[in-house]
This record gives C-alpha cells, sequence and structure tokens, in this order.
C-alpha cells in the first residue's frame, strides 16, 4: 500500500490531536453530567434540528443531549474556564478539526468513486465502504466511552433501528456517487435533507412551516436541480439516472432516520438514561457496521470488495484515510458540542458543505456552464439563508 507522506503526516496529526480531544471531553463531560438532571428541552426548535444521518445524525443526537444539560446562556465561557483554554483557542480546536477532516474526508470519498483500475473497473462496493467507515467510528468511539465512561442500561433495540436507518441513507448517497452522480450534485442535494422530513411531517403530523422554510428547501432543491443540468460532461445519462434515484432514496431515509431518532430520545428518556457523546459513537457505529457486515454479505461484496483492494494497493490506502477521518472527524464534533452551544456546530458544518462542494469542482475536474454556477449560487443561499434563520431564532430566544 502506497501512503502519501503528506496526507500521512496531516492524518497521523489529525489522529493525535483527535485523542487530546476526547481526553479534554471527557473533562467537560463530566462536568457537565454532574448538573442536576433536567427535562430534555432543546434550544433549539425541533423543525431545525432534524438533520439526520451521517455525521449530522450524531450531530442532532448528542446536541440535543448536551443542551438538555446545561442551562443558561453562558456555557462557552463556562466550558472554557473549566478545561483552562479560551474560547477562542477551543473554537479553532473544533473548527479546524472538523474542516480538515470533513474536507479530506470528501475529496477521498469522491476519489474511491471516480477511481478507474487498469482494467477499467471501478469500486462499487459501497455497502463495504460502510462497514469499513463504521469500524474506524466503532474503535475511536469504544476508546472515547472508556475514558469518559460508559452509561448503563441504554435503550439497544432503540439504537439498533438507529444504526441501520443512518447507515442505509450513507450506503445509498455512496451508491449515487457509484453510480455517476457527481459529488458536488450528491452533496448540495443532501442539504436539502429537510424536504423529506418536512414533507413527512405536513402529511402524518399536521406541521405547519413559515414560507422562508419552504424557499429555502426549494431554493437547494432547484439549485442542485440546475446543477446537474448546467455541468458540461458527456454520456453516463442512465448512470447519472441510477445515481439520481439512489441519492433521492437517501433523502427518504433521512426523513425515517429523523422519526427514529425522535423515538430514540424517548427510549432514553422512558429508560431514565442520558448516554454520553461516546455512547452515542459507539453504539450507533456498531449497529451500523453490524447492519453493513449483514448486507454487504449477502450482496458478496466482502470477497469481491477485498479482493479489488488487494489488487488495486491505492484504492485501498485512500478507503483507510477515508475511514480515518470519518472517525477524528466525529470526535471534533463532539468536542465542539461539549464546549460550544450547538449552534456554532450547525454554522461550522453547514459551511464545510458550502466548501466541500466548492474544492470538489476547483480540484476534481468538474466544469459547469454559467446555468450550473448560478445554480450553486441558488443552492448556497438557500443553505446559507437556513443557518441564518438558525441564527435569528437563538437571538430571540435569548
Amino acid at each position: 500500500m502506497r501512503l502519501n507522506t503528506s496526507s500521512l503526516s496531516t492524518l497521523v496529526l489529525l489522529a493525535i490531536t483527535s485523542l487530546a480531544t476526547i481526553s479534554t471531553t471527557s473533562a467537560a463531560s463530566s462536568s457537565q453530567f454532574a448538573v442536576p438532571r433536567r427535562a430534555f428541552v432543546s434550544k433549539i426548535d425541533t423543525k431545525e434540528k432534524v438533520v439526520p444521518s451521517s455525521q449530522a445524525s450524531l450531530e442532532l443526537e448528542t446536541s440535543s443531549l448536551l443542551t438538555s444539560t446545561r442551562g443558561g446562556s453562558s456555557t462557552e465561557t463556562t466550558m472554557a474556564k473549566e478545561t483552562g483554554l479560551p474560547p477562542a483557542v477551543k473554537l479553532l480546536i473544533g473548527a479546524g478539526g472538523i474542516y480538515g477532516a470533513f474536507l479530506y474526508y470528501g475529496s477521498l470519498q469522491e476519489d474511491v468513486f471516480r477511481y478507474t483500475a487498469e482494467d477499467g473497473t471501478q469500486f462499487k462496493q459501497a455497502w463495504l465502504l460502510q462497514v469499513l467507515e463504521a469500524l474506524a467510528n466503532v474503535l475511536v468511539g469504544f476508546v472515547g466511552m472508556r475514558l469518559t465512561g460508559a452509561t448503563k442500561n441504554i435503550p439497544q433495540m432503540a439504537f439498533a433501528i438507529s444504526g441501520a436507518s443512518q447507515v442505509s441513507a450513507k450506503a445509498c448517497t455512496s451508491l449515487a456517487l457509484a453510480n455517476g452522480l457527481s459529488f458536488p450534485v450528491a452533496t448540495l442535494a443532501k442539504s436539502g435533507k429537510m424536504a423529506p422530513v418536512m414533507l413527512g411531517s405536513l402529511i402524518l403530523g399536521g406541521a405547519t412551516y413559515s414560507i422562508r422554510e419552504y424557499l429555502q428547501v426549494a431554493a437547494i432543491i432547484g439549485g442542485t436541480a440546475v446543477v446537474s443540468m448546467g455541468k458540461k460532461k458527456g454520456g453516463g445519462s442512465s448512470s447519472s439516472t441510477l445515481g439520481v434515484a439512489y441519492i433521492i432514496l437517501s433523502l427518504v431515509l433521512d426523513g425515517v432516520t429523523a422519526g427514529f431518532q425522535k423515538r430514540l430520545k424517548a427510549e432514553t428518556a422512558k429508560a431514565g438514561v442520558k448516554p454520553k457523546p461516546y455512547d452515542f459513537m459507539f453504539w450507533t457505529n456498531l449497529y451500523m457496521c453490524i447492519t453493513a457486515v449483514v448486507i454487504s454479505g449477502a450482496l458478496g461484496e466482502v470477497g469481491t470488495g477485498l479482493a479489488y483492494c488487494a489488487g488495486n494497493p491505492e484504492i485501498l490506502s485512500k478507503i483507510i484515510k477515508f475511514a480515518i477521518c470519518s472517525a477524528v472527524g466525529q470526535s471534533f464534533i463532539f468536542y465542539t458540542i461539549a464546549n460550544f452551544d450547538p449552534l456554532i456546530l450547525s454554522t461550522v458544518t453547514t459551511t464545510r458543505k458550502i466548501f466541500s462542494v466548492l474544492l470538489s469542482i476547483f480540484l476534481k475536474g468538474h466544469t459547469l456552464s454559467l446555468t450550473g454556477w448560478s445554480g450553486i449560487a441558488m443552492a448556497c443561499g438557500g443553505i446559507l439563508s437556513e443557518m441564518a434563520a438558525k441564527m435569528g431564532g437563538k437571538a430571540k430566544a435569548h
């Protein structure tokens, strides 16, 4: 396996910093969970926080947990004093880690599915990729859980269902990329995950939304469609169509995951337990890994995928780095949640998606027409508008 020296050095540095954040988060978590029990009341409106699947799903679970145990508006200052670091330094560590890990994560994910071997074959084993990614997160989650202390009597069935739903959504995103959908289009489409959540709430829950919320979702979806039509590329229409089908299925599963996560919160509250951040990371990814192992095994991806990696060491190194970035990035997410308001995390992860799209366009050879760029602007406008709405709501709450 050939590892680029600079890339390996970056990963080692991120991994070392990640272990440091686990220890820091441990200290932060112990002080937080010493606070007397409070009701599970989130500081951010539920509709705004339903951001399931992938990294965002664990953001939702842990941010709702930690906001419920805090209380008070001076959280950042208090936490900074407790751990001895200035807020600016802690924000630099958290945001820098998230940007570094997940920007590289996105780039590697795109590289994995664009890779073409000498015989013209490509890596299509999306479920095997989920096995390896989840396994890396399980290992880091286990270390973090040992350091922060494991929570007993966690409702395993709720975690199992949530994990199975999340990994299915992630696998569909990977399958979309494997079947010809470009990374910028897939990333922008996934930013519109509020669409299926809103639709389900309207049909089943009788929820109401503001005109602004409808316009935000419409801008993201419409902009994504415009980008797809504005890409200058030839052929591959059938694969692109299949890719679109998979990304739509992934969005539907995002909506399903949101419902399961609400049930998970209810089950943990009913059981009288409050899982810590690394409890979420370990148990969720454990069930994600188990689900992916079963499905990849049933589809015959384990043998073919490992054989493909063995015959193409270059892609194996990308997959390993991809899995490491996922686990390291999750640790920085937990670090940020533990020390700052969830709105800070939402801002970081939202802008990270925009930068991931722009980096992919500039570094991976995507060519857009003027129409495509107008779509980028429309979709990013919708994403930033959603973020601004959250910030406005937070300001009113104070």
